[in-house]
């Protein structure tokens, strides 16, 4: 699990709870079932409205993106397409088939596998580029829905705060439950504005950052796979991949001297 997504959430609302607790407000006072029932009950109905299922079905999986550690050892990657680069040059493209299949990344195995079967440069980087704006699209979608969310709970917010005052406003009979009744009606306010600053947009932002790290790895490894159908030398091969992973490379991996590894 990425630790940093669930520590920003909890110290997000522990900074908010303990806020209004410090300025001698009751913890009882924030809790408002009523409020709730409205703001996440109205923003998950605009949000199936707006979203046909089959995208709906995706949330699961966004969470995952968003909430999991995935572990991507880039320096690793670097090192296998260098070697792959080495074996091509030193027995051709052809020596590349059985690892290629065996591959465990879809997107390099299917790059190296084009190369392998004689394709085209421009059909080679035609094809892998369809790759790279799918999963673009794929990321979007994910933060997308939650986007929108983060959108709608404000509103609903709002919304529950009229109808709270539309309540006392009805009730002004009695002029000593006015502030305690105003005040409940704003909590639906509390309830958008925060959800949708502390959870949905954030995680939205979290799932387009992990996109744009996957983006660029994809990117890494098709520079690769081109440089190996072009039969670049694996010195040069690795210095055009380690410009890609430089932040994802500690100082020790970064340049370091090639030698003849066998696949």
């Amino acid at each position: 699990m990425d630790i940093s997504t669930v520590i920003g959430i909890i110290i997000g609302l522990a900074a908010l709870v303990g806020g209004f607790i410090w300025e001698g407000g009751e913890l009882g006072g924030l809790m408002q079932l009523t409020a709730a029932c409205i703001v996440f009950g109205g923003t998950l109905a605009a949000v199936l409205v707006s979203f046909p299922l089959a995208k709906l079905k995706t949330v699961p999986r966004a969470l995952a993106i968003a909430f999991a550690t995935r572990g991507t050892d880039i320096a690793g990657l670097i090192d296998d397409i260098t070697r792959m680069s080495h074996t091509a040059r030193r027995e051709g493209v052809l020596a590349l088939e059985k690892k290629a299949a065996e591959y465990p990344d879809p997107f390099l195995r299917e790059g190296v596998q084009l190369v392998v079967d004689g394709t085209d440069r421009a059909m080679v980087e035609q094809i892998m580029e369809l790759e790279l704006q799918s999963t673009h699209h794929k990321y979007e979608g994910y933060a997308k829905i939650f986007e929108s969310a983060g959108g709608y709970a404000p509103t609903m917010g709002i919304i529950g705060t009229v109808m709270g005052l539309i309540h006392v406003l009805g009730s002004l009979t009695e002029p000593t439950a006015l502030g305690p009744s105003i005040a409940l009606a704003f909590t639906a306010t509390l309830y958008g504005v925060a959800s949708a600053n502390l959870i949905f947009l954030p995680i939205a932002s979290k799932i387009k950052s992990r996109g744009e790290d996957e983006i660029q790895r994809m990117e890494m490894m098709l520079e690769g796979i081109l440089s190996i159908q072009n039969g670049d030398h694996p010195v040069l091969v690795r210095r055009k991949l380690e410009s890609f992973g430089a932040d994802s490379i500690t100082p020790k991996q970064e340049m370091p001297e090639f030698k003849e590894i066998e696949l």
